[in-house]
């Protein structure tokens, strides 16, 4: 059985990278809210437990507690940021506000040697973290003595060894922490004794075994977007049930240049997937017609979705099971404590859930993966490197990066320069340096001269930014020659453009993706 790292989540916007950290150590771990810790800790034994940052203060009643099972478990247990105040403050230690709030980039110093320490920091040493934090502890429970301490935090790193508790008051996932990733790797490894043994050539054989195990000689209904999700979702399903699956490729015209002949050329001629092809464009163009909003562009795209594939479903005699390409980040939120729904379908438009009506079982093959671990298994599956190192598209496609309202003309002038401007990134090899990138079609016109004519036309914005996580982002810095040369393209070869400019905003933690 692999080893498994349970995370109790106690509301930190980046828990999720806690879990994608312990992962890339070969690693598997999952992540729980802590009110449904104690349910979790009844039915498995993880080899080790980490408690995540949090927005709440311990110093107030009422807030969130570890469940106490977590101490006594006898396996390592590493606190972080909140994690590391309620692992004290229950364990007889105390937290009390701070008059020295550290937020951002600090400095720690090494004041004694500790296991989580091993080959990555030494005694006397200083090394730059990121602190996210309003209370401290001020007082260590029994048994711990400190490693570390920050101009914030006295107590920044605490240990107890003999118990293997380990705390600190930064946050070793995020990248700000250059180090640490090496922390939480000492911890798994050399404290917990996990094997490492988590690879996704493993992954796919035990999902295969799983969908059969929960299909039988089922049908299964497979709803296509052309996304990454969907595409590797689909395949494994095929590797594991073959004819069983029906794959339903609902085109609604929004999609990129091409998108939707590399989908069809990709599913019928190179893994020979029974694919239905449900080309339904000028019933979502008409849909869409006059709106402006784009929350509601964006309902009207998954209820025309669900539409659609609801008939062709009927059409292909119908499915006891339907398959969906629901990622471990949406299972996370689905469940999280601070508000969010039990139970969440993802559809591939990201507004809502199949009808009850449909009376399907779900099969969600992809639902423990993070979105890189989908790409790797993607490959390990033998698709394309360009159908799994594609760049995330939203569901609703080219509806959201035309603010206002869609016609014919607009997506084309869009799609024409999406094209250029992705074609002149892949000639520069600069395609897989960059997370996402794309261009918006903004809701205004500009006067320009162009030759010997006055001309009236659009102006377009291109996007592109460097991610390591999809949570933050920065802007790419692209040369003024590589900006020069596809803005020269597009308004020469789009016609209905005459201005482009380049976005250059970033994405900090807790914002929205500008689409």
């Amino acid at each position: 059985m692999t080893d498994t790292v349970l995370i109790i989540d106690f509301g930190s916007q980046v828990t999720q990278l806690i879990a994608r950290r312990v992962r890339e150590s070969g690693v598997f771990s999952e992540v729980v809210p802590f009110d449904k810790a104690a349910a979790w800790l009844e039915r498995t034994q993880p080899k080790a437990v980490i408690l995540s940052g949090g927005p709440a203060s311990v110093t107030q009643a009422f807030t969130p507690r570890a469940p106490d099972r977590v101490f006594r478990l006898g396996v390592p247990v590493l606190g972080i940021c909140y994690g590391q105040q309620t692992m004290c403050a229950q364990l007889g230690g105390r937290v009390s506000p701070s008059d020295h709030h550290e937020f951002g980039r600090a400095e720690l110093d090494i004041i004694a040697d500790c296991r989580l320490f091993e080959g990555v920091w030494k005694v006397g040493e200083e090394h730059p973290v990121w602190m996210s934090h309003g209370d401290r502890v001020d007082r260590l429970p029994p048994g711990f003595t400190v490693a570390a301490v920050s101009p914030g935090a006295p107590y920044a790193v605490a240990c107890d060894e003999t118990r293997r508790f380990y705390s600190v008051m930064f946050h070793p996932e995020v990248v700000h922490t250059p180090d640490g990733a090496g922390l939480l790797a000492n911890f798994t490894h050399k404290i917990a004794d996990c094997r490492g043994d988590w690879t996704m050539a493993a992954f796919k054989d035990a999902a295969i075994v799983k969908i059969r195990a929960q299909v039988g000689g089922a049908r299964v209904l497979c709803g296509l977007s052309g996304g990454v999700d969907s595409t590797v979702a689909a395949v494994l399903l095929h590797e594991a049930i073959g004819s069983q699956l029906v794959a339903v490729f609902v085109d609604h015209g929004l999609l990129r240049e091409g998108e939707a002949d590399e989908v069809v050329t990709l599913f019928r001629d190179r893994f020979n997937v029974p694919l239905v092809h449900a080309d339904a464009g000028e019933l979502f163009l008409a849909r869409l017609a006059g709106i402006v909003d784009p929350e509601q562009k964006r309902k009207i795209i998954g209820a025309t979705f669900i539409d659609v594939f609801e008939a062709e479903a009927k059409k292909a005699g119908g499915a006891d099971f339907l398959a969906q390409g629901t990622l471990y980040p949406d299972v996370i939120e689905s469940v999280s404590f601070a508000g969010g729904p039990s139970v969440t379908i993802k559809s591939h438009h990201n507004v809502g859930g199949l009808p009850e009506r449909m009376r399907m079982k779900l099969v969600e093959p992809l639902r423990e993966l993070f979105k890189d671990e989908v790409r790797a298994l993607g490959r390990e599956l033998g698709l394309p490197e360009r159908a799994v190192g594609r760049h995330p598209f939203p569901g609703p496609g080219l509806a959201i990066r035309i603010p206002g309202a869609i016609d014919r003309d607009k997506l084309r002038v869009l799609r024409k320069a999406d094209a250029i401007y992705l074609d002149e990134i892949r000639k520069a090899g600069l395609y897989d340096q960059i997370w996402q990138a794309f261009a918006v079609l903004l809701p205004v016109r500009s006067v320009g001269v162009m030759g010997d004519a006055r001309t009236y036309d659009h102006v377009l914005a291109l996007r592109a930014v460097t991610s390591t996580d999809g949570m933050t982002a920065d802007y790419y810095p692209f040369g003024h020659d590589f900006l020069g040369r596809v803005a020269a393209r597009i308004v020469n070869e789009v016609r209905g453009v005459n201005r482009v400019v380049y976005d250059v905003t970033s994405k900090p933690p807790g914002t929205i993706e500008w689409e």
